[in-house]
């Protein structure tokens, strides 16, 4: 080889590297920059409720109240410490529904849409499941349902929409969102309505925000809420309640 074309090559594979490294670094500059639970409010908010908290495997955790037969899997927002839905987490537990909170890596559902799957084994005796997320943990939670709809009977949506085409699977799904919503993309939201069941169920919570279905803060580009956080995570676990047990 003459030696311009080795200075070429070797000029090519450091570019190539370069470039590899810095869309990597770029990649952890945005995943590091997630918004983290507000354990201050979540301690005083948890602290009331006597549920039994069982890790279930890296990344599984398991909200179990005192009886149950129905559970119910939650994928937590893109770029939302999990943790910071464990309000909603205890109350549902507290109402009799077995709650399984999924961590996702870089907290982002899209890199594990399937990890649903592991959960079942652990509770076979629960013939009764269902499955939901927060926004595109919402939206992951739907991709999955579509490929195992025979395990599961309903589908939750917190600030999300279905781009996965649920209209001919045997599925209930609830739609919940804030009226004061300005992250979720009603546009969208609304045109993907068309991929749910005719029948399917949807509450807006008046006053009502998208970050308050956790708790980690004000979002960026949400709106203002009327309503507090501990207020709509309570309207929210009713409504789920009553979609999933009445």
């Amino acid at each position: 080889m003459c030696k311009n074309k080795k200075q070429k090559l070797i000029r090519g594979l450091i570019i190539s590297f370069s470039v590899i490294i810095l869309l990597f670094l770029v990649f952890i500059i945005y995943v590091s920059d997630y918004y983290r639970a507000d354990e201050v409010s979540l301690e005083a908010y948890t602290s009331e409720f006597t549920i039994d908290k069982k890790t279930l495997e890296k990344r599984i955790t398991a909200y179990v109240p005192s009886s149950y037969d129905t559970g119910f899997i939650f994928y937590p927002g893109g770029k939302v410490e999990s943790t910071a839905y464990e309000a909603l987490m205890y109350k549902l537990a507290s109402l009799g529904i077995l709650c399984v909170l999924v961590e996702m890596p870089f907290n982002l559902a899209v890199f594990d849409i399937n990890k649903a799957s592991d959960v079942f084994d652990y509770y076979p005796n629960i013939s009764n499941w269902y499955i939901g997320g927060h926004s595109l943990g919402g939206s992951m939670a739907a991709s999955f349902i579509d490929k195992k709809s025979d395990k599961l009977s309903g589908l939750i949506l917190l600030g999300s929409y279905s781009t996965a085409d649920l209209t001919d699977d045997a599925i209930e799904v609830l739609s919940i969102y804030g009226s004061c919503d300005k992250v979720l993309n009603i546009e969208k939201y609304n045109k993907n309505k068309e991929n749910l069941p005719s029948n399917f169920t949807e509450v807006i919570i008046e006053g009502g925000c998208h970050s308050y279905f956790g708790m980690y803060g004000n979002q960026k580009g949400d709106g203002i809420p009327s309503i507090t956080v501990e207020e709509q995570i309570s309207i929210t676990t009713s409504s789920i309640f009553k979609f999933i047990i009445e």
